[in-house]
């Protein structure tokens, strides 16, 4: 079932509550005015044509109200029509000029007054009264005493007899004067039904007139006429429109009874229905059920459509009148919301479906146009000729403020307000506030608007973009740059870590078991990886260059590398040291030429003597062959590790700071540990005891 909606006669919204009629005879139209004025009608209709606004030099008179009382016309006693009776009040409008102002304007012939000042006023006054389908206009005559001609006062009233409407229609009525001295009044006024008022015995059409009600069911609206059947009427369903005629929408001939159908989205508050007999001069009567349903103003906003027309402009196309102001605004190229500007448009409602201009100079892509609703919320928005003047643009808009004596004042317009140009604020305008209006002076500027309030300028901001890219772009050069090197460093870095690290082994060969195990232990540590330099791979190179020569350029390039010098003591070596240390470099002379140990103290010790070693060399001795008290006191200035027991600390001091990975270490510590375990078991026996090597260590050591 549907639920009902609105269950109406066939009229709603303002009827006025009318008890009884006055009764009019004949069917002429005829005219009356108040005592001690003159008027007269002209016969039949003329032109609605009100022409523009003129000024007056001396006073007239004007229609300053509009009233409107309902009256029956009858042709019998039970044969009449509803009429709309209109009473206008009138004013003197104008005062007189001056003599010598009087000889300038000279003597018009259609002047509705006569020049001298004692003489009476006369007025032309036209009745426009549309009512769909029926539009009329009428012309009344008026005369005013001289006696009653007082600048700005009311000199009575003008009633017109009368305009016959529809049961239930809307009418709107206009008056002004020909010529016209002031805007034209205007005035609408819905009128009851026949259940409206006591006039059934009266008005014929209200015997056998279809009663219509409206319901609704869901998003359907469901428009039930209750007549008899087999009585046939004319439905129409049309758009009433305040600016211009109202626009057919549907039309059917019917038999009753019927139920019409709409959809919910085809509801506009300017959709009329109107019914009647289909009979010889029948009355229609009208009613416009939607005007205040929420839903059909949402379906008018959902079908305007706001056009921006070349040069500068605009149109709004929609079904019905709207309720809403048109301004202009200001889009920022970065986005936020539309800024309103002066000059706003018309602070009035919009005529819909005609072209309008804007009042500017130049258009701008910036510029946009906003509809806004009579609840204060932006229903529509169109920035201007975005297809024939590009995208939006990075432009300042500025905003001159004119005032009495010359006063002038320049803000530039920022999402956060109107900022004062020259101003100490941390926006973009206020830090180029003195470029800005360089540039204005210098005319970089383009004016959109002026008049005497103010002016409108946009100023481009491209160089001033340019400007601070090109400091990014050197500040990401001068990071590119710095970056390059970084990744040199870092590629250097790589690269040694992934060669490894360079570590030179020196040793004393004490005997061909302590050389292989010796062996054992650089091969290990090539595993890890690192680059170990030792004088039992260069044989040949030692033979050609000389045990001296070798060292000193192995000791050289590994140093450069950030390489590590590995000192290897055993018995054999403690007692070079102690040699060393006795009798100088002398001593060294009596080794072999393979003796790179023996060689290398010419240069060893005096890096230890001189506090030059730390950082450089690493000590280091098997603990099965030698105690840690035997090795010299000079060379614990660096770190002297037991093997294989220090072996972790061993391997971490070889790959140096920042290439230690201590979960890996462990493992490493644990295959060189290994790698060491045969050679070191052939080595214990030949070379005696810890506690010989212990000692010999001593021994050394108090030679030092």
């Amino acid at each position: 079932m549907p639920v009902p909606w609105f269950l109406l006669s066939l009229a709603l919204g303002r009827s006025p509550v009318v008890l009884s009629l006055e009764r009019l005879a004949g069917p002429q139209d005829a005219v009356h005015c108040s005592p001690g004025l003159s008027c007269h009608l002209w016969d039949g209709d003329v032109l609605c044509l009100p022409g523009s606004i003129v000024s007056a030099p001396e006073p007239v008179l004007v229609p300053t109200h509009l009233q409107t009382e309902l009256v029956l016309r009858c042709h019998q006693e039970t044969d009449c029509e509803l009429c709309v009776r209109v009473v206008i009040h009138l004013t003197v409008h104008g005062h007189w000029e001056k003599p010598e102002d009087e000889e300038r304007f000279g003597r018009a012939a259609d002047l509705e007054f006569e020049e001298p000042r004692n003489a009476s006023l006369q007025a032309q006054v036209v009745l426009s009264f549309q009512a769909y389908p029926t539009a009329r206009c009428v012309l009344l005559e008026v005369q005013v005493p001289a006696a009653l001609v007082q600048p700005g006062q009311s000199v009575g009233s003008v009633v017109f007899d009368c305009f016959e409407a529809a049961l239930g229609a809307e009418v709107r009525i206009w008056s002004y004067t020909q010529p016209r001295y002031k805007k034209e009044l205007n005035f609408t006024q819905q009128l009851p039904d026949c259940r409206g008022l006591e006039v059934r015995d009266s008005i014929q059409s209200c015997w056998a007139l279809p009663w219509l009600n409206v319901s609704a069911d869901g998003d359907d609206v469901h428009l039930v006429l209750e007549v008899s059947e087999e009585q046939h009427f004319g439905l129409s369903l049309y758009w009433n429109q305040v600016q211009g005629p109202t626009k057919p929408w549907w039309h059917r001939n019917l038999t009753g009874p019927q139920t019409i159908t709409l959809n919910h989205t085809d509801l506009v508050p300017c959709l009329c229905i109107q019914v009647w007999p289909l009979e010889l001069d029948s009355v229609r009567t009208s009613i416009c059920p939607f005007r205040k349903d929420p839903r059909a103003y949402r379906n008018l906003w959902r079908a305007t459509r706001l056009q921006l027309l070349h040069p500068l402009g605009w149109r709004l196309d929609a079904p019905c009148s709207l309720p809403a102001e048109a301004t202009l605004c200001w889009q920022a190229l970065g986005g936020g919301p539309c800024q309103s500007l002066v000059p706003p448009l018309p602070r009035e409602n919009v005529t819909v479906n005609k072209a309008l201009d804007f009042p500017l100079l130049k258009g701008h892509p910036n510029l946009c146009v906003q509809q806004v609703s009579s609840w204060e919320k932006v229903q529509l928005q169109e920035c201007l000729w975005s297809d024939s003047l590009g995208p939006l643009k990075d432009d300042m808009l500025l905003v001159e403020t004119r005032g009495p004596q010359a006063n002038r004042s320049l803000c530039a317009l920022e999402l956060s307000g109107c900022t004062p140009l020259l101003s100490r604020a941390s926006t973009r305008a206020a830090r180029l506030g003195e470029q800005l209006l360089q540039d204005l002076q210098s005319g970089q500027c383009l004016q959109l608007w002026d008049d005497d309030l103010g002016a409108l300028w946009a100023c481009p901001m491209d160089k001033y973009i340019h400007q601070r890219w090109a400091l990014v772009w050197l500040a990401c050069l001068l990071f590119a740059a710095v970056l390059f090197l970084l990744l040199l460093l870092k590629k250097d870095h790589v690269k040694v870590a992934s060669r490894g690290r360079a570590a030179l082994l020196l040793y004393s060969a004490d005997n061909a078991d302590f050389e292989r195990l010796v062996g054992a232990l650089a091969s290990a540590l090539c595993q890890l990886p690192l680059r170990v330099a030792v004088d039992l791979w260069s044989r040949r190179e030692l033979s050609a260059q000389g045990a001296l020569a070798w060292f000193h350029a192995q000791r050289r390039q590994t140093l450069q590398e950030g390489g590590v010098v590995v000192l290897l003591f055993s018995p054999g070596a403690v007692a070079l040291c102690r040699e060393w240390m006795q009798d100088g470099a002398s001593a060294t002379g009596a080794h072999g030429p393979h003796d790179a140990f023996a060689a290398s103290l010419n240069c060893v010790l005096p890096d230890f003597m001189q506090g030059r070693a730390p950082g450089r060399y690493v000590g280091a001795y098997f603990d099965s062959l030698l105690h840690r008290d035997a090795v010299p006191s000079l060379f614990l200035a660096v770190p002297v590790l037991a093997l294989p027991s220090q072996l972790p600390d061993f391997l971490r001091a070889l790959q140096g700071p920042g290439l230690s990975h201590p979960g890996r270490l462990a493992d490493r510590a644990e295959q060189v540990s290994q790698a060491l375990q045969p050679a070191l078991g052939c080595c214990v026996g030949p070379l005696g005891t810890p506690e010989t090597g212990r000692e010999m260590g001593l021994e050394a050591g108090d030679g030092t």
